[in-house]
C-alpha cells in the first residue's frame, strides 16, 4: 500500500509541476501574425476574432482562410455560403445568418437561391425530427434509400 501511495504521490507531484509551467502570456506571436493577416485580407479585424483566446486565433483564422475564403477548394464560394446559411438557420445563429446571407450575395447568390437553401435546411430538419422521433430503423432506412437511388439511376440510363 505504501508503494502505491508513493507512486500516486509522485504522479501528483509530476502533474503539479506540469501545471505550474506558465503558458506564454500577452498576445503570442502566432496571434499577432494572424491579426496582421486578417487585417490585410479583410481590411479590419472583426471583433469575433478578439473573443478567442490568443492561442486559438491563428488556428481559427487558418480554418476560415483555408476553407471558407479559399477559391481553390472543391466547393465554390456561393455554395459554401449557402451551406453556411442553411446550417446557421438551423442552429439558429442570428450572427451567422446575417453573415452567410451577405457573403452568399457577395458570391453571386440570388434571393431565390438563398430562399431555397433555407428551405432545404427546413426540409432536412423536418425529416430528421420525423425519423428520429419515430425511431425509424436506420438499417431499413438505408436499404430503402439505396433501393430508391438504384431505381432512379436505372431509369436515367
Amino acid at each position: 500500500m505504501l508503494k502505491l501511495i508513493g507512486k500516486t504521490g509522485l504522479l501528483a507531484l509530476a502533474a503539479g509541476a506540469l501545471l505550474a509551467v506558465a503558458p506564454a502570456r500577452a498576445e503570442d506571436a502566432s496571434a499577432t501574425a494572424a491579426y496582421k493577416d486578417i487585417q490585410a485580407t479583410l481590411g479590419s479585424v472583426p471583433d469575433m476574432f478578439k473573443t478567442l483566446p490568443d492561442v486559438a486565433v491563428a488556428g481559427a483564422w487558418a480554418e476560415i482562410k483555408g476553407v471558407q475564403l479559399n477559391p481553390k477548394t472543391a466547393l465554390d464560394g456561393k455554395t459554401k455560403e449557402l451551406m453556411g446559411l442553411a446550417v446557421a438557420s438551423q442552429i439558429p445563429c442570428q450572427y451567422c445568418i446575417y453573415f452567410h446571407t451577405e457573403a452568399a450575395k457577395l458570391n453571386g447568390a440570388s434571393d431565390e437561391e438563398i430562399k431555397e437553401a433555407i428551405a432545404m435546411a427546413a426540409i432536412v430538419r423536418h425529416w430528421s425530427t420525423m425519423l428520429n422521433g419515430s425511431q425509424v430503423d436506420l438499417a431499413a432506412f438505408k436499404k430503402q434509400t439505396d433501393d430508391v437511388f438504384a431505381a432512379v439511376k436505372a431509369k436515367s440510363q
